[in-house]
């Protein structure tokens, strides 16, 4: 099948099940970064999934650029997710958010050896806190390479409004700021460590 997303796009709203199903394959990640990209709980991150898909289900045929499917995605993603927040209004706890987020970048593999699952939280910890000191461009472009294959640059390039040729050199600054921030932290005494 053509993976073309006006090809997909069109034969998904003439009720193709194979093509909404390759939609649902090639852009899942995407809209889930987008989503986990606000700060949501596990649950509320799939109610904006959830509706996302929903309102694309709602609008396949009235999608006026149907080649810039990603981009659509992420933007309707991004809506439902400043609906959510406005709708109830909390914030996320930042040890919930911490939790949720350690399958982002894949679990620790320990062998139930206490001082190693203290060793594994205590790096996923420091990798957050220094996430967190990134902006607000890098984190949103490493969550979605993170989640993108990397032959869908044209795709994250779509979704976060860049350029393609943009992106790899942005990821490599990016990733060059998180390791000296996690340098930074690593220098710093434990007993000073907030």
């Amino acid at each position: 099948m053509d993976r073309s997303p006006a090809l997909l796009v069109k034969a998904a709203a003439a009720g193709d099940a194979s093509a909404w199903q390759q939609i649902v394959d090639d852009y899942s990640r995407l809209v889930w970064s987008v989503a986990r990209g606000f700060r949501l709980s596990l649950a509320d991150a799939a109610d904006v999934t959830q509706n996302t898909w929903l309102r694309l289900v709602e609008n396949l045929d009235r999608i006026q650029n149907p080649e810039q499917l990603a981009g659509w995605l992420a933007t309707t993603t991004r809506r439902e997710a400043l609906r959510l927040i406005r709708k109830t209004q909390r914030e996320v706890p930042d040890s919930e958010e911490a939790e949720a987020n350690v399958s982002f970048f894949g679990d620790s593999d320990d062998d139930g050896d206490p001082e190693t699952a203290m060793v594994a939280q205590q790096d996923s910890s420091d990798l957050w806190q220094a996430f967190a000191t990134l902006s607000e461009r890098c984190r949103n472009l490493l969550r979605v390479v993170a989640v993108t294959p990397l032959e869908s640059y044209a795709a994250v390039a779509e979704a976060l409004g860049m350029r393609v040729g943009s992106i790899g050199p942005t990821r490599s600054r990016c990733l060059e700021h998180l390791k000296r921030a996690l340098k930074a932290l690593s220098t710093v005494p434990e007993t000073t460590r907030p």
